[in-house]
């Protein structure tokens, strides 16, 4: 089974290196995953990073590139699309949300600190950890919503037999 079929992102747009398959999702960031075998769960959003590890600078090999997408030529013509690669994990981002380099280069370093983080500690990550305490959260939401609605379906059937 290829390793596509076991990751989950959130806020990314993604892709796999060597996965022809691997899905496209909604964002400007780019990830290339080493070939690994077993569940990766990946997730990039905003977050603090206090408790994810430091990236050493010697590890990190940075590139400017055109952007792309809508914008059109003021958007074509720069090159203030960042891509940065950690050499150890080899893992790729590249970021493209502003025009403006230095937040592209902030942006992109706070995603790669993310996914080197899950890389290494995987399930124990901080970002997977606070990834499944919101799911957790979400579906509490959904079922006390459901409850809700249930005891207000009994409460109109109820008030339909008094009527009747």
């Amino acid at each position: 089974m290829p390793p596509s079929s076991f990751l989950h992102f959130s806020h990314s747009l993604v892709k796999l290196g060597g996965v022809p398959q691997a899905p496209r999702l909604w964002g400007k960031h780019h990830f290339l995953s080493p070939q690994k075998s077993g569940p990766l769960f990946l997730t990039a959003k905003k977050k603090s990073s206090k408790d994810l590890p430091p990236l050493n600078e010697a590890d990190l090999e940075e590139q400017f590139v055109r952007g792309s997408g809508p914008g059109g030529q003021a958007t074509n013509k720069t090159s203030n699309c960042v891509v940065l690669k950690h050499l150890p994990s080899g893992i790729v981002v590249k970021c493209h949300q502003t025009r403006s380099l230095d937040q592209n280069r902030e942006r992109a370093r706070e995603i790669l600190q993310e996914k080197v983080d899950v890389f290494y500690k995987g399930e124990n990550s901080e970002v997977i950890k606070e990834k499944k305490e919101l799911e957790k959260k979400k579906q509490l939401k959904r079922q006390q919503a459901r409850e809700n609605l249930e005891r207000k379906r009994h409460l109109k059937e109820l008030q339909a037999l008094e009527d009747k």
